[in-house]
């Protein structure tokens, strides 16, 4: 349960960073040309994922949401987890509901599409 908790958090963490209208949000936010091309990682949630699951790691001990202990390895996996976890939680939910579109194209085997 405390994973599930954790996963939430970041989820929605996450898509307030990069997609909050709030004023003081869009005003601290870098433009994606910003900073030699590093400012685009304020408008990804990939990328802003990884960094909100390092930071929630550090907040642990303050919180009685979820317990993981402060180290190096628990830095990497529970960033790359918010990051995994916040992309696809992105490319499934969007201001118009569950995203249920098929964007890809499937080969046979005789190279024909289908």
């Amino acid at each position: 349960m405390e994973l599930l908790t954790f996963i939430l958090c970041a989820y929605g963490l996450t898509q307030i960073l990069v997609y909050g209208d709030l004023p003081l949000l869009k005003s601290l936010r870098p433009s994606k040309e910003a900073l030699k091309g590093y400012g685009k990682v304020f408008h990804c949630p990939m990328c802003m994922g990884f960094h909100v699951g390092w930071f929630l790691m550090l907040l642990s001990p303050f919180t009685e949401l979820f317990n993981f202990d402060v180290s190096v390895i628990n830095y990497f996996l529970l960033g790359s987890l918010s990051s995994g976890t916040s992309y696809i939680l992105n490319m499934v939910f969007g201001d118009d509901g569950i995203q249920l579109k098929k964007n890809y194209k499937v080969e046979s085997f005789f190279g024909e599409e289908e």
